[in-house]
């Protein structure tokens, strides 16, 4: 018998069918098995299941008579079904709750996991190492260069320095309505994605399975085509201008020169290695400057690897974390992506991409999204599962550590050393957001009072014997003392409540 193994929906690229030494084996036949449950037990995007399906299907496809693709309520069910007790192996899965899974099935052999560039073992081994320090994503950043020689001139960095963010946090060109980047690669719908469509349309009309946002046209690849495809035209097109702007926001351009790789990356589409390397060379052809090659490579094999690895190193009780002791529900008008609802025109603006899309890029998820969650006090944990669900490249593994430690600090500052919120100031300098907006980023009192002001003036109120301790938030606690209107600033934050702003 042949032997068989299992692609997850998230482990569709050739390094996840290839041998160790990099062939594809001749009589290995696929397995893929599309669950059921996994969209009854959470609200996702439509877009993103969509193009989860849709990317499964053509991986299906793909592989022709040697893959068997199986419907099924369950994973467990459906491996019953096509296997019995026939032996199969796996890839190490993606989430706690798959590995689990194929961790209780005796006919299931794990393999090592693939499409990241730090393992499990090699990142428990580096963390080992740092006793007595923080695991801080940029010695883990400079580890994987150095091993994995990327942008590295001998034994030093490119240009010097490791990290050259600093360089890329302009605000967004003065008097302009977009970065002037050329438009994005954009895949062409086919059969396939009408196929996904119509059993979507057919889940929600008879089988109570039930959806968020809007679907369609499919915006992010699906296929590995499609992927190669994007990753030449963002390094061909678009990655020379990505640096300096990559932390500025303009409504009327909303993917800027962002690659809108993350999805096709974990969806296993594209490999990690592949990705950066094809920015090294375009800087190193000169085509790109380096602050744009370094920017890129640091998201991709500085903080991806960090957040991968975090995940299993932090254990699953780091899930409920809740350091500041944030409860409150997410409110019906967030969960439900109504744009509508806010007169806050950078929250409408972003809630509406997220609605239309499944995706905007970080500094929107951080700084507006995130940033008003944290200051309404939400439950961490119903943040994280709302980013999960709504976004086209969500997954545990990815949200967990960016909501819980970074967005929501409800890890008391594992991962970052200071809240991640601002008042709109910030989003002031960088955006054109509060262009045209009801309210005014410096008014703290009266109808015009921005949201994010109030809101961070009354975080740090709310939460001062924790940041008048904290170096990087010690000046903006004394700031508060000198507000001769805090009193009133917190009260309009308290009587505000879960209304949108």
């Amino acid at each position: 018998m042949s032997p068989v193994h299992w692609l997850f929906g998230d482990q569709l690229g050739p390094h996840f069918t290839a041998t160790a030494a990099g062939g594809t084996p001749r009589n290995t036949r696929w397995l893929l098995i599309e669950s059921r449950a996994v969209f009854r037990r959470r609200r996702f995007h439509r877009a993103k299941a969509h193009l989860v399906l849709s990317a499964m299907r053509h991986r299906a496809a793909e592989l022709g008579e040697r893959a068997r693709y199986v419907t099924a309520e369950t994973y467990r069910e459906g491996l019953a079904r096509a296997m019995g007790d026939a032996p199969v192996s796996v890839h190490h899965p993606t989430s706690r709750a798959a590995a689990a899974l194929v961790a209780s099935l005796p006919q299931v052999t794990v393999h090592p996991a693939r499409g990241f560039l730090v393992g499990h073992r090699e990142f428990a081994e580096w963390a080992a190492r740092q006793t007595g320090r923080r695991l801080l994503q940029e010695n883990l950043y400079e580890h994987t260069r150095r091993t994995h020689g990327i942008l590295m001139e001998g034994d030093r960095p490119a240009g010097g320095r490791w990290n050259l963010d600093r360089d890329n946090r302009e605000p967004p060109p003065r008097g302009r309505t977009t970065l002037g980047a050329p438009p994005p690669y954009r895949p062409r719908e086919d059969e396939i994605d009408a196929e996904v469509r119509r059993d979507l349309d057919r889940w929600e009309r008879e089988e109570g399975i039930d959806f968020v946002g809007r679907d369609g046209p499919r915006l992010f690849p699906a296929s590995r085509r499609e992927a190669l495809a994007a990753l030449d035209h963002f390094v061909t097109h678009r990655l020379a201008g990505f640096g300096a702007h990559e932390d500025a926001v303009l409504a009327a351009d909303p993917v800027m020169s962002h690659s809108l790789l993350s999805s096709s990356l974990n969806l296993g589409l594209l490999d990690p290695l592949e990705c950066v390397r094809r920015a090294e060379d375009a800087w190193r052809a000169g085509d790109v400057p380096l602050n744009s090659a370094e920017g890129f490579v640091r998201q991709v094999c500085g903080w991806r690897e960090y957040v991968w690895n975090l995940y299993w190193h932090l254990g699953e009780e780091y899930r409920h974390r809740n350091a500041l002791r944030h409860t409150a529900p997410v409110p019906e008008w967030f969960a439900e992506l109504d744009a509508d609802a806010p007169r806050a025109r950078c929250l409408a603006t972003v809630l509406a991409q997220v609605r239309d899309t499944g995706w905007t890029h970080h500094i929107p998820r951080l700084m507006v999204l995130g940033s008003h969650a944290l200051q309404r006090g939400w439950d961490p944990a119903a943040v994280t599962d709302w980013f999960h669900r709504c976004f086209v490249d969500g997954y545990d593994w990815v949200m967990l550590p960016n909501v819980v430690g970074m967005s929501q600090y409800a890890d008391g500052g594992l991962i970052t050393t200071k809240p991640y919120t601002s008042g709109g100031a910030y989003i002031h300098r960088m955006s054109d957001l509060c262009a045209g907006c009801r309210y005014r980023p410096a008014d703290r009192t009266g109808e015009r009072a921005c949201p994010y002001t109030v809101g961070y003036w009354s975080f740090l109120h709310r939460h001062r014997a924790r940041w008048e301790g904290n170096p990087r938030t010690a000046q903006a606690v004394r700031g508060l003392d000198r507000l001769a209107d805090a009193a009133q600033v917190v009260r309009a934050h308290r009587e505000a409540g879960d209304a949108p702003p």
